[in-house]
């Protein structure tokens, strides 16, 4: 009996060898080419890309002969690349899809498959539905398929040049040559991804690169770039004097930052500087669309620039929907997704990135002074987030809890004045809040905070880890 593939927050992932087979691998292709093939008329095309990881070209090869055989037209990356590239390139191609084999910051033994819509973005729940709804109990065998060869000389299968063609939009749309002016040194951090090489390529000598040798294991590090996981690139910062230090995930669109000083900037951060940005020295507007779990400075800067704020259950597809059918000023999330206008409705590390460059050269400042300015202007926003590693039924009987006693009474002894459920349980006091929820990619339960001071919104989480009578087990799993 197959085994039940569900997606999650954004795309299908799964353990190499266990879950994720040639044979499941199969059958989420051939629930694709259908959905295509149903909602599209008789030829649908599709961009299909792929990441670092192990085994990705080989399965993007695996997909790419299920789709021919079907009917679709294929336009297959000529190598690794980012996953915004894929959504850019279907807009290019003006295809009907976008799929990029990936399991983009998730532990190095998962992959994954992504599937973008043809307004250059993550696929809406509506979508996934529709391709959830049509997997087969059995996919195509890999010997009853054409092979790519033939494929490609019938021209269902033709080679995309993806990377040169995303690399020439990155110049366009950043004054690349204001950066390059500046001299400031620039320190990359690849974690092992699909970024590699591109901010070298844009800038030359001014890039420090780090971790940029493919290494399809991530030498065995989960390519998130949140502050634990990137020593190596505070340790490039203090070695080259670098000026600014950027990370990206390993498909490239997630960004984490680090300062001159080797301070992380979080992405709650860089959202308010893009904010800020915008407004003030570009004088766009339009809306501020966070997920969940992001800071409120947010709020106090829509209020501040009387820009309209929505705020989305977490995952970019709620956040992409919204910034292809309006006007959207900047969307994002905390876990480093994050677009900006007059880019595609996607997130995109490297732009992003590239973008929070280009605001320091305009500014004159370095990234530290900026990030001060937040708060002289909006005040202290200090988050902090804790993943817990715990048994699926130690985490369902945690949101059983919550759901019958309508989530915790106090936070750190703050009184809790409502509990909102958009996605999860947030608690919210006079000078903080608290939300808990479980991942939609991993056996994860993840509680965020936000106060006043670093230590309080850690406090925060401890005191909920301890009310929910998890600090035991924790210590005790290590």
């Amino acid at each position: 009996m197959a085994s039940p593939i569900s997606f999650g927050t954004d795309g299908w992932r799964a353990v190499i060898a266990e879950e994720y087979t040639f044979d499941n691998l199969a059958r989420v292709a051939q629930a694709t080419a259908n959905w295509l093939l149903d909602d599209y008329g008789p030829e649908p095309s599709v961009v299909l890309g792929h990441d670092t990881r192990f085994m990705s070209r080989s399965f993007a090869q695996f997909v790419a002969r299920i789709f021919g055989a079907s009917g679709l037209t294929v336009h297959l990356a000529d190598t690794f690349v980012p996953t915004p590239a894929v959504s850019w390139g279907t807009l290019d191609q003006d295809a009907d899809a976008g799929l990029v084999i990936t399991a983009s910051h998730n532990p190095p033994h998962y992959n994954g498959f992504k599937i973008k819509a043809d307004f250059g973005g993550p696929a809406p729940p509506a979508m996934i539905d529709a391709v959830e709804a049509r997997i087969p109990a059995e996919g195509p065998a890999p010997d009853a398929l054409p092979e790519l060869e033939t494929l490609q000389a019938e021209g269902r299968v033709s080679p995309y040049a993806l990377r040169s063609a995303y690399l020439h939009v990155l110049r366009e749309r950043l004054d690349i040559e204001a950066i390059a002016a500046s001299g400031l040194t620039i320190a990359h951090d690849a974690m092992y991804g699909a970024g590699q090489g591109f901010l070298q390529e844009l800038l030359g000598d001014q890039v420090v690169p780090v971790r940029h040798d493919e290494n399809p294991g991530f030498h065995g590090q989960a390519p998130e770039p949140i502050a634990r996981n990137l020593a190596p690139l505070a340790e490039a910062i203090a070695t080259h004097g670098a000026d600014v230090g950027i990370a990206n995930d390993g498909d490239a669109d997630r960004i984490g930052m680090y300062d001159a000083t080797g301070r992380f900037v979080s992405s709650h951060r860089i959202l308010a500087l893009l904010v800020k940005y915008l407004v003030e020295e570009r004088g766009l507007t339009g809306t501020v669309v966070k997920t969940f779990s992001t800071t409120h400075m947010l709020d106090a800067m829509a209020a501040r620039y009387d820009l309209p704020l929505e705020t989305t259950p977490i995952g970019f597809k709620y956040i992409a929907t919204k910034m292809a059918d309006g006007n959207v000023l900047v969307g994002g999330e905390e876990s480093g997704g994050i677009a900006a206008a007059g880019h595609i409705p996607e997130r995109d590390g490297l732009y992003i990135g590239l973008l929070l460059v280009e605001m320091m050269v305009k500014r004159g400042r370095p990234l530290a002074a900026l990030v001060q300015e937040l708060y002289d202007d909006f005040g202290p926003h200090h988050c902090y987030r804790d993943d817990l590693h715990i048994t699926d039924a130690l985490k369902e009987r945690v949101l059983a809890r919550l759901a019958a006693d309508g989530g915790l009474d106090t936070i750190d002894g703050r009184p809790v004045q409502r509990v909102d459920t958009l996605d999860g349980y947030k608690h919210i006091a006079a000078d903080g809040w608290l939300l808990i929820r479980p991942s939609g990619t991993e056996p994860v339960l993840r509680v965020y905070s936000e106060a006043e001071t670093p230590d309080g919104a850690r406090a925060l989480v401890k005191d909920a880890i301890d009310q929910l009578g998890l600090a035991e087990v924790l210590e005790a799993h290590g």
